[in-house]
């Protein structure tokens, strides 16, 4: 993980401001990995860049995350304190299996060997389910179609032309979304969260490039507000306020607020 100054970080943000939530993904990923090219980032297992901005996120703002959720049964805003290095299973260090070739399940008649989704596959598959106005059920059939290596039933292969639109029965389908998460566990983060209220459990995705990309808005808007108020104060430039550690540019700016 890179050191990331506070200038390099305003540029991720200012980036950020025009691009949606694939866009910011990235920007927030190379920030993680800054000596990665883009194909390298778009290539990974998605678990593996949740894994980096995970630690990117440690880097910066530390390990303790502040969540909101609804509960699904009542209502109630249910707020709770987290770890983030406890939320990729295995650990901060926590990577899955890559070079291995791909996996393999059976069920029933079916034979299945795919390969875990990365982002390009993950953006590609929103994108066009998205574009056709597609369900969710849909968006997961495609990306299951993009990762398909090859499959055969009752022992006879599938011709590789029709692999873009296989539908694999539904029990087939679940022992694939198994194997997946065995192999790549950090991909989706989900917590079951016990209303205080009424006690029921509901189950809430947590999507760490858009946390992440919140808490860093919220930190970039209020880092040009310390610019503003001290460059208007001393007639330093961006460049000088920023060169200040946070302490050093908090204690400038109480002595401001006591003029």
């Amino acid at each position: 993980m890179a050191n990331t100054g506070p200038a390099e970080l305003l540029a991720t943000w200012e980036a950020g401001l025009a691009h949606q939530g694939p866009g910011r993904a990235l920007l927030l990923h190379r920030a993680a990995r800054p000596e990665a090219g883009t194909d390298e980032l778009l290539s990974m297992p998605v678990g593996e860049r949740e894994a980096d901005l995970y630690a990117l996120r440690r880097a910066l703002f530390g390990a303790r995350m502040q969540v909101r959720v609804e509960c699904g049964a009542c209502g109630e805003d249910m707020e709770f304190e987290l770890d983030a290095g406890e939320l990729v299973a295995g650990g901060p260090g926590a990577r899955p299996r890559r070079g291995d070739g791909p996996l393999r399940v059976e069920e029933g008649e079916w034979t299945v060997e795919f390969r875990l989704p990365t982002v390009a596959d993950l953006e590609a598959a929103a994108s066009a389910a998205a574009s056709g106005g597609a369900t969710p059920e849909v968006a997961r059939r495609l990306l299951l179609a993009r990762c398909t290596v090859s499959a055969a039933r009752a022992g006879r292969p599938v011709p590789a032309d029709q692999l873009p639109t296989l539908r694999l029965p539904e029990a087939v389908q679940r022992r694939i979304a198994e194997a997946a998460e065995q192999a790549d566990p950090a991909a989706e983060v989900t917590l079951r969260i016990a209303c205080p209220e009424c006690g029921e459990a509901t189950p809430a995705e947590l999507d760490i490039a858009s946390y992440l990309w919140t808490e860093l808005d919220s930190w970039a808007r209020d880092l040009l507000l310390d610019v503003h108020l001290l460059a208007t104060a001393y007639g330093w430039s961006e460049p000088e306020i920023l060169a200040l550690s946070p302490l050093r540019r908090r204690y400038y700016l109480e002595l401001c607020a006591d003029v």
